[in-house]
C-alpha cells in the first residue's frame, strides 16, 4: 500500500487534463461515500427527531415559506 505522501507525489507529477479527471473521480466518490452514510444514519433513525421538530413547528405555524 502507498503513503499518503507517496500518493500526493504522484499526484503533483500528473498533467492539467489527468488532474481534472482525477479531481473529477475524487468528487463522484466523495459525493457517493456521503451518500452512502447519510443513508445509513437515515435508515438507523438518526434524523428522526430532526423531522419531528420540523413537522412540529410547522404544524405550530412557525414555518416560513421560501
Amino acid at each position: 500500500m502507498m503513503t499518503l505522501e507517496a500518493i500526493e507525489a504522484e499526484i503533483q507529477k500528473l498533467p492539467s487534463q489527468e488532474l481534472a479527471k482525477l479531481r473529477r473521480w475524487f468528487d463522484n466518490f466523495f459525493a457517493d461515500t456521503w451518500d452512502t452514510k447519510i443513508e445509513a444514519d437515515a435508515a438507523l433513525g438518526k434524523f428522526d427527531n430532526f423531522a419531528k421538530e420540523a413537522l412540529a413547528e410547522y404544524e405550530a405555524g412557525k414555518a416560513i415559506e421560501i
